[in-house]
């Protein structure tokens, strides 16, 4: 689908009934098994996110006030 759609593929997560239950519970996996096999798959997937962000360019046009010259 990534493909398809021309983006970034940056994670999969398995068909886990743990993810299911901890997340009814209210409890995400990387709380509920912080050292589990899927709380490390969402680590990685946030590491992929946060590198692709970083290599966004930046803004900043909205920081700084628009000047208006009036001649009268």
């Amino acid at each position: 689908m990534a493909e398809e759609s021309e983006v970034d593929f940056l994670g999969a997560l398995p068909l886990d009934m743990s993810i299911r239950k901890n997340t009814d519970e209210g409890r995400p996996c990387v709380v509920a098994e912080p050292d589990g096999r899927i709380a490390q798959i969402y680590r990685e997937i946030a590491r992929h996110v946060a590198a692709k962000l970083s290599l966004q360019a930046k803004d900043y046009t909205t920081k700084f006030p628009s000047i208006k010259v009036m001649n009268n």
